[in-house]
């Protein structure tokens, strides 16, 4: 049964829970104010592999995620506890569900690139609801995610996407020029433009570049379910949230818990922590 009293909750956090360690290295080449994702970063989750062309939906057991004990239902689990201390100053510890993922695209060709099943309506991806959140996709962030360095020669990339409504459009254009780096994420919902307002991202269908920046690189596109953040405002000074803070976000089984930074300087530095992901 779900957690819904205090005895509950003190028990499963001193009981049975699943443990969440956090040890990363700092990721290089970065830009304040952006994010930069820890899916390629070494430590503690292990180093996640760059996905294929072929879109697929990652799990608790793909390398890169958290793990943590699945649970028969009605049982379920949830965030009750984390703590975390960066090098940087005023950074944002950030954990999502990575919910799906493709790689492979290339930033030196101007034909347009297909995806084919990114989608999280259908495609053959088999996303589970509990994952999905609500049935509009309106839980989901999508991001433009960068696995090797692009070239420097400016170019901007028009993405085509599916909405909730099944109407299709072109996003604004993003710059994708000036030596893209491996790590960053890029959110496409701002990205959205003013004619299709209230609308969700639903699918990502291709992206076609204006100019090659002679670099191929390689990046992609994720999309993901925010579960919680932890704000990491002082360097070298260890945060700590409890559940209330956390507002105790469900975990349902299969989740490719991720880490992500919303970072202040130009490189990730070192994080580290750790929580406990508790079952009832």
């Amino acid at each position: 049964m779900t957690i819904s009293t205090s005895d509950q909750l003190i028990n499963a956090l001193a009981n049975g829970p699943s443990r969440i360690v956090i040890d990363k290295a700092s990721i290089a080449n970065q830009a304040a104010g952006g994010f930069t994702s820890l899916w390629r970063a070494t430590g503690q989750p292990a180093q996640g592999a760059i996905p294929g062309t072929v879109p697929g939906v990652p799990t608790h057991l793909t390398a890169g995620a958290v793990a943590f004990n699945q649970q028969t239902a009605p049982a379920t689990s949830y965030i009750g506890w984390l703590f975390a201390t960066s090098s940087n100053s005023a950074m944002t510890l950030e954990i999502h569900d990575r919910l799906a993922h493709v790689g492979g695209l290339v930033l030196n060709v101007i034909t347009p690139q297909a995806i084919t099943g990114l989608d999280l309506g259908g495609g053959g991806l088999n996303l589970e609801a509990a994952r999905r959140g609500d049935a509009n996709f309106s839980d989901i962030q999508w991001w433009l995610e960068v696995y090797a360095d692009g070239g420097a020669t400016a170019s901007n990339a028009t993405i085509n996407v599916t909405y909730n409504d099944s109407s299709t459009g072109n996003l604004n254009v993003i710059a994708v020029g000036g030596t893209i780096r491996a790590g960053r994420m890029f959110p496409l919902t701002p990205l959205i433009p003013a004619g299709d307002q209230g609308k969700f991202i639903r699918a990502i269908n291709s992206v076609t570049l204006s100019a090659s920046t002679t670099v191929a690189g390689n990046f992609g596109f994720t999309a993901t379910r925010p579960r919680t953040a932890v704000p990491l405002a002082l360097a070298n000074f260890t945060q700590v949230s409890d559940f209330a803070a956390l507002n105790l976000p469900e975990v349902p089984n299969n989740s490719c818990l991720m880490l992500l930074l919303l970072t202040s300087a130009a490189a990730t530095g070192t994080l580290r922590g750790g929580g406990k992901i508790m079952h009832g």
